[in-house]
């Protein structure tokens, strides 16, 4: 990069030389000259002072996080040099234009070649460092793009669960992909049009009050009402953009929701009401465009008009300053072609306005998301050494609310021990919180009151990225990945990239899935589609196995908290998790009778809190107790006088909480 600049540097040195050799016209061409260089030197500093300019403060946070000024203060170094090429041909266009109508010589001809070659070669220096600015910018705006949406991405993964649970991920989708284009293309490549606009019109503005100081102050006389519109219009484009922003959001998520879950939707038979919905949507969406375009034709009708209006203003006061021979023809002609310049440049300010209101109201929203801390830590706390993490587990007077529904009570004193290398079966009726216990153990939610202790320390102490890394779970419905197989079972690792294709087969042939992997015609290379929808319920469950397996294999003793799962291929799936459960501390969240009865112990949760606790044995004895009438409601008696449980139910979940 620094070389782009020296490269600008020595264009501006090759370009003084050249104006320099023009000194032969005459004394006042000197002064132009001179006045040229302040020009353009007092430009260069002005445009590279622009980035310190506090437009708002994230914008100026947001340059300053990306390592942008490097590469912006070269292309401004080239953007002066071509703008003031640009700016100059109007003055030397006119001397010419004197010299043909009132300076016939014997070396005319000789004179005019050699002058128009010199302006040539200027000129394509000019075009030089103008392609130079724009392939700069260009690639600054794709940097720019790709960092902020690294940025946005990392921010989005930080967050806490409550979040996500008030935010809707069609909205987050769009402010990553819509928002971060708006956003990158209006400080760049349109930052760099509206520079190169802006330069042109200072040095076009300068340059008429050097031709004439009268004509320039009669024909600008129309720029404080623009500004004063300009205002005006920018704040209420920048209070739109956002709005329309905001409803794309609302119609991406719609659409990503439904598209998401297509075969309810086909199911339901409910295509042209979801549609109808769509419509709606993007109806709002085109009568915010609609407002947006109206502004947009006022404003840029208002500048065009101005501009019409500045030239027709030259001709007239052109015109009898010619009459009374205070102009040259040739003066009048530069003053025409600085003025066309200036009313050319006006409109490139106009546009660089409006997208960068456009590109601001877009990046208040991702600045907004960027900044946001997340409530509870996401890398932060201690870590348990292999002496100190054992595997009890302990609930103690916990009282939780989700955020979201902060006046309903989930727990209210609840309280739970789990000795280290126990399994322990939670059982009790739908709705009761069983699944929340599990939110609160993996920290996706604090307690509003109580502690949640591991081996004595409480998990708001732990560092819960690390803690997390000894947790293994399977639900009743995994969510896998749309990738490969193999894929989806190196994800339990903590460093996916580092299985090899032994341990993967390993683990999954202790999940009793290794041999319907290697029915399939690519085997662990075959894809499992959006969410593992080309796999049945129970190759789900036993990829799920696996890597759940995979995360804690490296562990001897383990956590493990399990909700059951389906009875297809019942024996399969039953046979893999005892051997995932083995030598290490288990929560069961089940309904399965098989998995209750190998619990070391049972507690039915009820009313926020345990009800009953102790063995399977002496809690189905009891006739008048929870768990008793809970199987009763639940199963069917059959022949041995054994109780089978109605697996329909879909509170089931698996969770590995791994030790050293």
């Amino acid at each position: 990069m620094n070389g782009c600049f020296k490269c600008g540097v020595g264009c501006w040195k090759i370009i003084l030389y050249k104006w320099h050799c023009l000194l032969w016209f005459s004394g006042s061409h000197i002064k132009f000259v001179q006045f040229s260089f302040k020009m353009g030197f007092f430009l260069a500093l002005s445009l590279a002072c622009l980035f310190r300019i506090k437009l708002c403060p994230w914008l100026k946070k947001f340059l300053c996080r990306l390592k942008f000024k490097r590469l912006s203060l070269a292309a401004v170094g080239f953007l002066t040099v071509s703008s003031v090429i640009t700016m100059s041909a109007p003055f030397f266009l006119g001397k010419v234009i004197d010299i043909i109508y009132t300076n016939p010589s014997e070396d005319f001809t000789d004179s005019l070649t050699s002058l128009c070659a010199l302006l040539s070669g200027i000129f394509l220096c000019g075009a030089a460092a103008n392609a130079t600015r724009v392939y700069l910018m260009q690639t600054a705006g794709q940097r720019i793009v790709k960092r902020l949406r690294t940025t946005m991405f990392s921010s989005i993964l930080k967050q806490e669960t409550a979040f996500f649970d008030k935010t809707r991920t069609g909205e987050l989708i769009n402010r990553l992909s819509s928002d971060t284009a708006l956003l990158g293309r209006s400080v760049t490549e349109n930052l760099s049009d509206g520079l190169r606009a802006g330069a042109q019109a200072s040095v076009g503005v300068g340059m008429m009050f050097f031709v004439s100081p009268s004509l320039a102050a009669f024909v600008l006389s129309v720029v404080p009402p623009l500004a004063v519109l300009a205002v005006i219009y920018g704040r209420y484009l920048r209070k739109l953009t956002k709005m329309t922003q905001d409803s794309l959001a609302e119609a991406t998520q719609l659409a990503e929701e439904r598209i998401g879950n297509i075969r309810t939707v086909r199911a339901f038979g409910q295509e042209v009401a979801e549609v109808g919905k769509y419509t709606n949507k993007v109806d709002y969406v085109l009568q915010l465009a609609k407002k947006e375009a109206l502004a947009r034709a006022g404003f840029f009708g208002a500048t065009g008009l101005s501009g019409n209006l500045i030239v027709l203003s030259v001709l007239y006061k052109g015109g009898l300053l010619m009459g009374s021979a205070y102009m040259t023809v040739g003066e009048l002609s530069s003053f025409l072609m600085y003025a066309f310049w200036v009313g050319i440049s006006v409109g490139g300010l106009s546009s660089f306005y409006s997208e960068l209101m456009k590109g601001l109201g877009a990046g208040g929203r991702l600045w907004e998301l960027i900044e946001r801390k997340p409530q509870l830590p996401f890398n932060e706390g201690i870590t348990l050494g292999k002496d100190t993490f054992k595997g009890a587990l302990e609930f103690k007077d916990v009282e939780f609310a989700y955020p979201t529904r902060p006046e309903t009570s989930i727990f209210k004193d609840f309280s739970l021990s789990i000795p280290a290398g126990s399994v322990m079966a939670l059982v009790g009726p739908s709705g009761t919180g069983k699944s929340t216990i599990v939110s609160l153990l993996l920290r996706l939610y604090d307690p509003i009151s109580g502690t949640i202790t591991v081996d004595g320390f409480d998990i708001r102490q732990l560092n819960p990225l690390w803690f997390r890394t000894k947790i293994g779970t399977v639900s009743q419905e995994p969510i896998l990945f749309s990738c490969s197989i193999a894929e989806n079972i190196a994800y339990g690792a903590e460093d996916p990239s580092t299985v090899t294709a032994e341990e993967i087969q390993k683990v999954a042939e202790i999940a009793n899935a290794a041999s319907f992997i290697r029915d399939f015609p690519k085997g662990f290379d075959t894809l499992v589609g959006e969410k593992g929808i080309l796999l049945s319920g129970g190759q789900k469950q036993r990829i799920a196995i696996a890597r759940a397996l995979l995360k804690v294999s490296q562990y001897p003793k383990s956590y493990i908290t399990t909700f059951a799962l389906d009875a297809e291929n019942e024996y399969l799936v039953q046979e893999a998790l005892d051997r995932l459960m083995e030598g290490r501390t288990v929560l069961i969240i089940a309904h399965r009778l098989s998995t209750i009865q190998n619990a070391d112990f049972v507690a039915v949760l009820g009313q926020g809190k345990i009800l009953e606790c102790g063995k399977h044995e002496e809690l189905l004895a009891n006739p008048n107790g929870l768990f008793r009438k809970l199987m009763q409601k639940q199963a069917f008696l059959q022949n041995n006088g054994t109780f089978a449980l109605d697996l329909q139910s879909r509170e089931n979940f698996l969770i590995i909480i791994a030790t050293f």
